[in-house]
């Protein structure tokens, strides 16, 4: 079998590593987690990192920690409130594995992250991305951090056309930055080369004039840097077809319900929703019986408001949004409230249905609709 990473014996390793970190030193970005080598903080920006732009990061990252300056904090916070300090930054899965992992930091040892692969990685969702990241980066140690910007970049620099869509290729891609990272200095060395797949070396038209290491790209000197990486196409998208009722009382207060404690959005709350079918399975005349089966709400459903969509990275939701009168109280519970417009935006809501929220429940003005 052919050695994906036979290219690596051209490469003097040494002079790359200097040309790479010494542009990250001259170029990288000013961002809030690289102010000091906290781990804690580190670790925070990490996980908000996966799957989110930076751009969108920054403030979240501000606003958490400035509710959760210390993993102590985090530790201590009751859920909801964590839960809304990520309100919109999606992969709810992500805070809650999150602070369930600084729980046990907190407790078995006592609030300092562990600096260890082996302990580090058995923290609920810290990855081998995640933990290499921590380890370099926070405690100087020469672990891989390999993310989709490294696979781009190593892909295109030592030309490997293995298919990044496999977990299996991650290991290649490990065993070529465990051969390349500078002992010296592993914490420029991961992250210079986060950021040249974020700034230079890019998924499409990437910058390789600008690059400092292009005399190492074997990609660039045959021309096939727009080839690389080789990624087979994801599965599409599934298509769900909600309705989503927005129920008052007389006092003008609405109906919200909470999310399971496991699946998309866990823990998350919401207005009553009904999934559809296709084709639609109820009319705008039987949802105050479908509502009254499925939550026990009493309601007469009055007009179609809007409509909202949503795409996440494996379905797409189409919502319908209804509104209505409550016919009778709502009995409360840990799963089911009744809310004014001033206690609602309390609540920890997915990105939809906090624009319809604002949109249609509070009705402010200019607010989107999606």
């Amino acid at each position: 079998m052919d050695n994906p990473l036979r290219t690596l014996a051209a490469i003097d390793i040494e002079a790359f590593q200097k040309e790479l970190i010494s542009w990250y030193e001259r170029e990288k970005r000013d961002l809030p987690w690289r102010k000091d080598r906290d781990p804690y903080k580190i670790w925070v920006s990490e996980i908000m990192l996966q799957q989110t732009r930076v751009d969108t990061v920054i403030p979240y990252f501000n606003n958490f920690l400035k509710k959760f300056p210390t993993l102590k904090h985090l530790s201590e916070a009751d859920e909801d409130t964590v839960l809304k300090a990520w309100e919109g930054l999606g992969y709810y899965s992500r805070v809650r594995n999150l602070h369930s992992a600084v729980k046990e930091v907190q407790e078995k040892y006592g609030g300092v992250v562990p600096n260890t692969r082996e302990e580090i990685r058995a923290l609920k969702g810290v990855g081998p991305y995640t933990a290499g990241a921590i380890l370099s980066i926070a405690y100087g140690i020469p672990e891989p951090a390999v993310d989709g910007n490294v696979m781009r970049v190593l892909s295109r620099i030592l030309l490997i056309r293995e298919d990044i869509a496999k977990p299996s290729t991650r290991k290649i891609f490990e065993q070529a930055v465990r051969e390349m990272i500078s002992h010296e200095n592993p914490s420029a060395f991961n992250q210079a080369l986060m950021e040249m797949g974020a700034l230079i070396c890019t998924p499409t038209s990437p910058a390789c004039l600008l690059c400092p290491v292009q005399k190492f790209c074997h990609a660039f000197s045959e021309g096939v840097q727009s080839e690389l990486p080789v990624k087979t196409k994801g599965k599409k998208q599934r298509r769900v077809s909600l309705s989503a009722f927005i129920l008052t009382d007389e006092t003008g207060k609405t109906v919200i319900q909470k999310r399971p404690d496991e699946g998309l959005l866990a823990g998350l709350w919401e207005f009553p929703t009904v999934e559809q079918e296709y084709p639609l399975i109820y009319e705008k005349s039987e949802f105050s019986p479908v509502l009254r089966e499925k939550s026990g709400i009493d309601a007469v459903v009055e007009r179609k408001a809007g409509h909202i969509n949503h795409v996440f990275s494996h379905l797409v939701w189409d919502i319908d949004v209804y509104e209505g009168r409550l016919l009778s109280p709502v009995p409360e519970n840990e799963q089911i409230r009744i809310v004014s417009g001033e206690d609602i935006l309390s609540f920890a809501f997915s990105v939809p249905y906090q624009k319809m929220v604002r949109k249609y429940y509070l009705k402010e003005n200019g607010a989107e609709e999606e």
